[in-house]
């Protein structure tokens, strides 16, 4: 029995349909399967047939998959490959951060108070000042920066206007557009297939044009009052003039450094500038 017959056979037992069996088939003289090779087919034993239809479907590369096998790999492709306890503590923690934006617009309006003591030399150490020279220089500084005096006692109380700045106002826009930024990104990823009824797939980035609100609730506050409390003291020695205030930190912090003060209970290190 011819070898290519067998083969022959078993690709018409593929690929033709049942009525090819059940039906008679014409054959014209040009036709590929002569009527000598189609003698031979049909005394093929059924049998090795048989088994050389398995050996063909055996020998079918495996990348030929079906519809279901296609679709189960598509799933398998589209499922996250992160760990979803990572990104929900993530989540978490952003959640909690996120009021941060509004605790640094609010604490825009408001001066943040401080108490610190400061330490200078007193009248008894050359180049010492006594308190009514120290006072004199802190009324001084207070006045350069339009505060004025309206109780003077034991405590002395400063009182200024701190106008509203556009810089503060360009910041705060600035840093609220970046948590809003932030915050659509993690909506995006959060909600991707979320359809409202009437607008439809809800697009999260627009939360940043909320931005300029933080702006204009800066400047809508108006210019703001500070109060500043300084209380003046010395030593048994007169060796130290020790002065406590109370009030905006960012005034105290321009205090000490144009007065030469430093805070009780640090040390000033020079830096390499200073020393040189």
């Amino acid at each position: 029995m011819n070898f290519s017959a067998i083969l022959t056979t078993a690709l018409l037992v593929l690929i033709a349909p049942a009525s090819a069996f059940t039906t008679p088939v014409s054959f014209n003289v040009k036709s590929a399967v002569s009527q000598s090779t189609a003698r031979k087919m049909m005394d093929v034993d059924p049998i090795q047939v048989g088994n050389m239809v398995d050996m063909f479907k055996n020998s079918m590369p495996s990348t030929i998959l079906s519809d279901a096998a296609l679709a189960e790999t598509a799933a398998q492709a589209m499922e996250p490959t992160y760990s979803k306890a990572s990104y929900y503590t993530t989540l978490g923690l952003y959640v909690m951060s996120f009021p941060g934006i509004w605790s640094q617009i609010k604490r825009s309006t408001s001066a943040k108070v401080k108490r610190k003591t400061f330490l200078g030399d007193g009248e008894a150490v050359d180049g010492g000042k006594d308190l009514r020279q120290q006072a004199g220089e802190i009324m001084a500084f207070m006045k350069a920066n339009n505060y004025e005096v309206v109780e003077a006692g034991e405590v002395i109380t400063f009182r200024g206007v701190v106008q509203k700045s556009t810089s503060q106002a360009f910041f705060l826009v600035f840093c609220t557009l970046l948590g809003m930024a932030s915050l659509a990104l993690v909506l995006q990823i959060q909600f991707q297939d979320l359809a409202l009824p009437v607008i439809g797939k809800v697009n999260w980035f627009y939360l940043c044009l909320l931005s300029p609100y933080a702006g204009i609730y800066y400047w809508r506050s108006g210019d703001r009052v500070d109060d500043i409390q300084v209380k003046l003291a010395s030593n048994d020695e007169d060796t130290e003039n020790e002065i406590t205030i109370e009030g905006n930190d960012d005034e105290i912090e321009r205090m000490w450094r144009a007065l030469e003060l430093r805070e009780k209970g640090m040390v000033k290190v020079e830096g390499l500038l200073e020393s040189a």
